[in-house]
């Protein structure tokens, strides 16, 4: 069938449904003579009778039975469309896909349940992932929002700072160095260090600081989880260079201790990022509002800022 319009389709379901032109007509809001001129114009681009009349009566033909079975397909399909692009009109509703890095598990989840709790017809995917697949769910589009805390170069983002991301140097309360105070860099070089994999935002940090100083850092294992860097470095393998939002319960516990070193803590930022083209829904600009909202006093962090962290 060619030429069938969107139009014919809601006219014909109506009068399939009603077997009755005039109802079919007081509910599309449409005159009666409308309706019979749609009814036509739809039963020429089928090539036979959709309707026939017997007395008074209006009955389906076998085609016309056919076609108000896809009709009424169409029709449903086209109010759920309508629902849901309404649903996206609501910031209060509708869905988010939100991506994290994981460093940021231990911090972005607080902000995360609070919006929800103020917009509870919200759905959420959270995903939490390292730098690696966050950056190729970035390129593939397959994300509203980002948090991550070094921004790649070379890809068009739109990214804005929200809160200090401190990066810190801990050891097990058993160290050498546990007690010492104002440590020198060249000294802590020549630590075992236990690292992050290729890649990771938290090992570049600490090569490009190391770096900066005509360092290298002497590592001694890759591990890919700041969670198993926790765990051995508790385990005397080595030292960590961490950022201090991923080791506060090992160091209330006592469990890990922060080495004093010149310079540290190093002060970045936590960034919200987005593509550049992305065109955000209500509900996601809503959830980066409420993020830059939420954490609008923080003082920000610098790129080489130092800035004695709490111990």
């Amino acid at each position: 069938m060619k030429h069938v319009t969107l139009r014919q389709l809601k006219v014909f379901e109506a009068v399939a449904r009603h077997l009755n032109y005039s109802r079919a007509a007081q509910e599309l809001h449409l005159s009666q003579p409308a309706v019979s001129m749609q009814m036509k114009q739809l039963e020429g681009s089928a090539g036979m009778p959709l309707l026939e009349q017997i007395g008074k009566k209006i009955f389906l033909t076998e085609a016309g039975r056919e076609m108000q079975h896809y009709a009424r397909g169409v029709t449903q399909q086209l109010d759920e469309a309508a629902e849901a692009l309404t649903e996206l009109k609501d910031a209060s509703r509708g869905h988010l896909q939100l991506t994290i890095i994981s460093t940021a598990k231990y911090f972005a989840p607080k902000f995360v349940a609070k919006f929800c709790r103020r917009h509870p017809g919200v759905t959420l995917k959270l995903d939490v992932c390292n730098r690696a697949t966050l950056l190729e769910r970035l390129a593939r589009n397959e994300t509203d929002l980002v948090i991550m805390g070094h921004p790649p170069q070379g890809l068009d983002l739109t990214l804005q700072p929200f809160a200090p991301n401190p990066h810190v140097i801990v050891a097990a309360p058993e160290h050498a160095l546990a007690r010492a105070r104002r440590i020198a860099l060249k000294r802590i070089a020549g630590e075992t260090f236990l690292q992050r994999e290729p890649g990771s935002g938290t090992r570049m940090l600490m090569e490009r600081v190391f770096a900066e100083h005509g360092l290298a850092v002497n590592a001694g294992m890759e591990i890919g989880s700041d969670e198993t860097i926790k765990q051995a470095v508790m385990a005397g393998m080595g030292i960590g260079f961490l950022s201090s939002h991923t080791v506060q319960l090992e160091l209330q516990a006592k469990r890990l201790v922060m080495l004093d070193v010149v310079g540290f803590p190093i002060v970045r930022n936590w960034y919200i990022v987005h593509r550049t083209d992305k065109r955000l829904s209500p509900v996601a600009r809503s959830f980066k509002e409420f993020l830059l909202g939420e954490t609008a006093g923080l003082p920000p962090g610098e790129p080489g800022s130092r800035r004695r962290a709490r111990r």
